[in-house]
């Protein structure tokens, strides 16, 4: 197959986004949002007639609170948060709000997060993605342990890893070009979403390996004599479709979830679509021709 034979564009082309991610990461940083850097969280609605989200943004702005982010929820309320801040302060907040007596803001929540409780939150969501990575290798070792030949279960598993690895530092790279351009903030939502991704990805990456091992076994039993990457290039043909179909339609929900979704959601939806573009790229031009690499160099 094609992506077989071109694999080395294949290779950088992926080199190339990692890489362009990486820096990103190290040149803007990650914009921690309050569930990792410690704040406070007010949530707002409102009796009767409610604000816009312009009004209220200009509002607080003309308040001088220093940095905050303002998002609507699904509920209809909107959730403010801001550096810490003791009771007077949420009473000025709220009265902000309120734009000068003309909407009656009532507080629906109110919570404080410190910011050795965020730091706290950042290992662990760290630790969170590291004991996944580590059990999706271990399962496709398990998984595969029946095909050692040409390819060791173990390699079947490391070479997902790496597509996975590749799947999670595009979209944190993307994330760190927006949170220095428009100021978007890494939270819980986003650590949801790339275990998400690394779910999704890890589902269409075993469907092609799934299928290597099929054919490897039917070649066993035949005595057909084809070389592994021939082997590989046939399993990627014969699952290449289902695997655009099916991010496809996974990308064309995340978009509607994007546009149609609250405020709260959309980072969510655009860190999925991003995650669903390189796993999906990862799945099909990056893992399986890595699959090759290793085969051959099992064979010498």
């Amino acid at each position: 197959m094609f992506v077989i034979k071109y694999k080395k564009i294949f290779f950088l082309i992926s080199m190339i986004a990692v890489l362009a991610s990486v820096f990103s990461v190290i040149y803007f940083g990650l914009n921690f949002g309050i569930d990792f850097r410690g704040g406070s969280l007010l949530e707002v609605s409102f009796v009767g007639e409610t604000p816009s989200f312009d009004e209220l943004r200009l509002a607080l702005r003309e308040r001088n609170i220093g940095e905050f982010s303002l998002r609507s929820s699904d509920h209809g309320s909107f959730i403010l948060r801001t550096p810490p801040i003791d009771e007077k302060g949420k009473e000025v907040l709220l009265e902000a709000m309120s734009l000068g007596g003309r909407f009656e803001a009532v507080e629906e929540r109110f919570n404080f997060v410190g910011p050795i409780v965020g730091e706290e939150l950042k290992k662990k969501a760290w630790i969170a993605i590291g004991l996944s990575l580590i059990a999706i290798i271990l399962f496709i070792a398990f998984s595969f342990r029946t095909v050692s030949k040409p390819v060791s279960s173990w390699i079947y598993g490391l070479v997902a890893i790496l597509a996975l690895a590749h799947d999670i530092i595009i979209p944190v790279g993307i994330f760190a070009v927006m949170g220095f351009l428009i100021g978007a903030e890494v939270d819980a939502l986003f650590v949801m979403a790339l275990l998400a991704i690394l779910g999704y990805s890890i589902n269409d990456t075993i469907i092609v390996f799934d299928r290597v091992r099929e054919n490897l076994r039917k070649n066993q039993e035949l005595h057909t004599k084809e070389n592994f990457g021939e082997t590989v290039g046939r399993s990627l043909g014969q699952t290449f479709v289902r695997s655009i179909n099916t991010s496809l339609t996974t990308f064309l929900v995340l978009v509607m979830l994007y546009f149609i979704g609250g405020e709260v959601t959309r980072n969510f939806a655009l860190v999925l679509m991003v995650g669903v573009i390189a796993g999906t790229y990862s799945s099909i031009f990056l893992a399986s021709p890595l699959l090759v690499v290793m085969g051959k160099k099992a064979s010498h």
